[in-house]
């Protein structure tokens, strides 16, 4: 099983999106919690966390989030981004193998261009990350968000796609 964190701030659409296309993965057993950790938001986040049965922590760290998390892997994953069909058999295989941090493949519709990944590095977490919490825990500091913590990691790519949160 895994938890999932949610890193937000004034999303609470993008957060509905994504929270939609983790239902099967509950449904399935994948997910044992998602937790939401909301940066001052002053839009409904709040209340569609909670109408998701997510565990809502307002104006608190990652390893605030990390501590609360009941699984032995975490998937980080941005307000927005939506997982294809399929991730859950990836998801399962990595975590059963376990191996170490991994991405996802982005939806080849939302591959940024060749000479702007080489030139631009964009957002580490776009694309998720699935961690092992020992792992995370030992990678956090205070202060630290979830792409600090993603940024400069070396990951394996799933045999699942993403549909990024917030293309660039």
């Amino acid at each position: 099983m895994i938890s999932v964190l949610i890193e937000t701030r004034n999303a609470d659409e993008p957060l509905a999106r994504t929270l939609g296309g983790l239902v099967g993965g509950a449904v399935e057993g994948v997910l044992s919690d998602v937790i939401v950790i909301d940066q001052g938001s002053t839009d409904q986040t709040h209340r569609v966390a909670d109408a998701a049965g997510c565990i809502f922590l307002q104006d608190q760290t990652l390893i605030d989030g990390l501590r609360r998390a009941r699984s032995d892997w975490i998937l980080f994953i941005e307000p927005g981004a939506r997982l294809i069909d399929g991730w859950i058999e990836a998801v399962s295989i990595h975590v059963e193998r376990m191996q170490g941090p991994a991405c996802f493949t982005r939806s080849h519709a939302h591959r940024r261009p060749f000479f702007s990944r080489v030139f631009s590095p964009g957002n580490p977490l776009a694309d998720g990350l699935l961690i092992s919490k020992r792992q995370a825990m030992a990678l956090s500091a205070p202060g630290k968000s979830a792409v600090d913590l993603a940024r400069g990691l070396a990951m394996k790519r799933l045999r699942a796609e993403i549909i990024p949160g917030a293309v660039k």
